[in-house]
């Protein structure tokens, strides 16, 4: 479940919900909707510059799965995200014994379970 010290942020532009904002000692820092922390302290306006940038744009990207009892983590797509949890699904073609798998993750989703993946363009 969200932490109840995060607060939502709404893109100014057309007020979608991107992600959220923390406060720290050191400035504020941004996570996107399921968690995953975009950058160390900063000032508001630069945090919620880099939500606005970047917030909804995640969810279209690659991401690795590292589950227990693989070595290699999985190449994984977001399907759905909610305050509770972030659901993906397995998208490595050449993995024919889970493939298509879906995977159910808490939010906030610890980093180390969950990374981008690189660019494949």
């Amino acid at each position: 479940m969200v932490p109840s010290n995060w607060f939502k942020h709404h893109r100014g532009e057309d007020g979608e919900h991107v992600g959220y904002l923390a406060a720290v000692d050191e400035g504020f820092v941004a996570y996107s909707l399921f968690g995953h922390r975009l950058c160390d302290a900063m000032d508001l306006d630069d945090a919620e510059a880099m939500l606005d940038s970047a917030g909804l744009r995640q969810l279209a990207e690659r991401w690795l799965l590292q589950i227990e009892g693989r070595t290699e983590p999985l190449l994984v797509e977001i399907v759905e995200v909610t305050p509770d949890a972030v659901t993906v699904r397995h998208i490595d073609y050449d993995d024919e014994g889970s493939w298509g798998t879906l995977f159910t993750l808490d939010v906030p989703v610890d980093a180390a379970q969950l990374q981008p993946a690189q660019t494949l363009r």
